[in-house]
């Protein structure tokens, strides 16, 4: 079943990718909030990858495209900490549009891309895993959610309060208080699919919120 759902999770992550284009294309100042667009096309990439896995078997061919899954996260991922930056600054919020405030998001997505490669991406080691009808590759060291993410929530958080002060919109702080706890809470569900339906949740708040700066007619800088 989860196989299916996976596949449905996928198809769900491309129609957002393609509604994301479409803001991309109206925005008349579009900015480093539009690398969601790389940060969604992993996620259409991650969950497509594992709902084929049980069609397409066991077998180097699967362990390549799960391992790719892992560098897709390790690489995309980080970018949300400038996606983030870029809402606050869109937002109206006078620190962020220092010289010195965009150079450190710069720094901190770096850091967080060779914090994931060095801690899970590098020297990864995978095996089968079969669960509940869906068959993936998995990390034979992995332990809780990645450090990686715990962080960059708090970039997210930070953009979820700022536009939802300046703009009046909550989506994005609920989809990361969500994410957040969907990630560190244990829900007993029989199925893998769960903390991909937060991811889910966060990235609907995350592009619902693009189009609400995007159509913020003033911005108010204090």
């Amino acid at each position: 079943m989860d196989a299916v759902l996976y596949l449905i999770l996928a198809a769900l992550y491309m129609a957002l990718f393609v509604y994301g284009l479409v803001l991309f294309k109206r925005d008349p100042s579009p900015g480093l909030r539009y690398l969601l667009l790389v940060v969604t096309a992993g996620l259409v990439w991650d969950n497509g990858v594992i709902g084929l896995g049980r069609w397409i078997g066991e077998g180097r061919l699967l362990e390549q495209l799960n391992l790719s899954r892992y560098w897709v996260h390790a690489l995309a991922t980080p970018l949300l900490a400038l996606v983030s930056f870029d809402l606050i600054r869109r937002s109206g919020s006078a620190w962020a549009r220092k010289p010195g405030a965009a150079w450190g998001a710069w720094l901190v997505t770096v850091l967080l891309i060779v914090l994931e490669v060095v801690t899970v991406t590098m020297d990864l080691s995978l095996a089968p895993s079969h669960q509940y009808g869906a068959l993936r590759y998995v990390s034979t060291e992995s332990s809780g959610p990645p450090l990686m993410v715990m962080i960059v929530l708090v970039p997210l958080l930070l953009a979820g309060v700022t536009v939802w002060r300046r703009e009046r919109s909550p989506l994005l702080f609920i989809g990361t208080i969500l994410m957040a706890a969907g990630s560190a809470i244990p829900i007993p569900v029989e199925s893998s699919v769960v903390t991909n339906v937060f991811e889910l949740l966060l990235l609907l708040t995350l592009w619902l919120t693009v189009r609400k700066v995007m159509n913020a007619r003033t911005w108010s800088f204090r």
